[in-house]
């Protein structure tokens, strides 16, 4: 495997709590699958979850500007799935999933962590070859 791109992003909870606060629902529908949507919506407190999903948007967005077109993805065709065990994963959608269909052997490693004040996610695209 080689590394295609790599991105990194950090996102104050406090600016996802803004949004949300100012925005609501407009900002989980314009930003969020309606997978990821229902997700948020759930928990509780959920700025942090937003803020650390916008980071690995963000992330893998910057990771993905090693393919010719990359500029034009949006926010939903970059999904954060979270696995029962907790693993975060991505799911592309729309142009994201069409940049990438023919990269052979492409995958997408994800780490996302998140405090109180700060959300934070890296992507590391891989590909087979060299």
């Amino acid at each position: 495997m080689a590394v295609m791109g790599v991105g990194i992003d950090l996102v104050d909870v406090a600016r996802a709590d803004r949004l949300l606060e100012r925005h609501g629902d407009h900002t989980l529908t314009r930003l969020l699958t309606e997978t990821e949507r229902q997700y948020v919506s759930s928990r509780i407190r959920p700025a942090p979850y937003l803020a650390v999903r916008l980071a690995a948007k963000e992330a893998v967005f910057k990771a993905l500007q090693s393919l010719p077109g990359a500029r034009g993805v949006g926010w939903r065709d970059i999904e954060v799935h979270r696995a029962e065990d907790g693993k975060p994963s991505v799911v592309l959608h729309g142009l994201a999933r069409d940049l990438t269909a023919e990269v052979p052997g492409f995958k997408i490693n994800l780490s996302l962590s998140h405090s109180d004040l700060t959300a934070a996610a890296v992507a590391v695209i891989e590909r087979d070859g060299v």
